[in-house]
C-alpha cells in the first residue's frame, strides 16, 4: 500500500502522520508505507538471525531537518518502535521477503514483509533515498553546495521567485520615487 493510495486512506494517513509527528516533530509527510512487517537482527556472535519484539507498520517519511528522510516501524507489540534516519551510511540489500540493511553503527537488520510487492517497492525507495543522500554529501564535499544550504533544504524555485518579487518591489518604489521627484521639480519650475 502506498502513501498515495486512494479511497478512505487519507484520513488514516493523516492520523498516522500525527502519530509520527508525536515521535518526531520534524516529520513533514509520509512517502510510503508497508502495513505488516517484522524486524529481525543479526547476531554476529552466533551468526544467526533473531526475531525482535518489533512488528507493525513501516513508514518512510520526509523531514524538515537533516536527515531529510527516515523510516519507523510503529510497533504493535509494545511502545518500542524502530526509528532509523536515512543517511549515506545505510546499506540495503533485497532478499525477498526480507529487506536487509546495515546502519552507520554497523548493526545488521532484516525487515520481513508480509506483502512481496511492498518489499520490492520499499527496497527501491530506500535505495533511491540513500543514493540522494550520497549525492548530496558528494556535492558538499566538492564544494558545489554549502552544508548550511543542504541542511536547510534550499528550494531553488522558491529562491528565484523571492528574488524576482524583491526586484519588482524595488522597481516599483524607484518608479514611484522618480514620479514624486518629477512632480516636485516641475512645481518648482525646474525643467526635467
Amino acid at each position: 500500500m502506498t502513501a498515495t493510495a486512494g479511497g478512505g486512506g487519507s484520513s488514516c494517513l493523516s492520523m498516522s502522520l500525527s502519530a509520527l509527528k508525536r515521535l518526531d516533530p520534524y516529520i513533514s509527510s509520509i512517502t510510503d508505507l508497508a502495513s505488516q512487517v517484522a524486524l529481525y537482527t543479526f547476531n554476529n556472535t552466533t551468526n544467526e538471525w533473531e526475531k525482535t519484539n518489533v512488528e507493525g507498520t513501516l513508514f518512510v517519511y520526509n523531514r524538515l531537518a537533516s536527515p531529510r528522510h527516515g523510516f519507523t516501524i510503529l510497533n504493535r507489540l509494545s511502545m518500542d518502535n524502530l526509528t532509523e534516519p536515512i543517511t549515506k551510511d545505510l546499506d540495503f540489500q533485497l532478499q525477498h521477503p526480507f529487506l536487509l540493511y546495515r546502519n552507520a553503527r554497523l548493526s545488521i537488520y532484516g525487515i520481513w514483509f508480509y506483502d512481496k510487492e511492498d518489499c520490492q517497492r520499499i527496497a527501491e525507495l530506500m535505495k533511491n533515498l540513500v543514493g540522494q543522500e550520497q549525492q548530496l554529501q558528494a556535492q558538499i564535499a566538492s564544494g558545489c553546495i554549502s552544508p548550511r544550504s543542504a541542511e536547510q533544504g534550499v528550494d531553488i524555485m522558491q529562491m528565484l521567485t523571492k528574488a524576482r518579487d524583491d526586484y519588482d518591489k524595488v522597481k516599483q518604489v524607484n518608479s514611484a520615487s522618480q514620479k514624486k521627484l518629477a512632480v516636485v521639480l516641475s512645481s518648482m519650475g525646474t525643467p526635467i
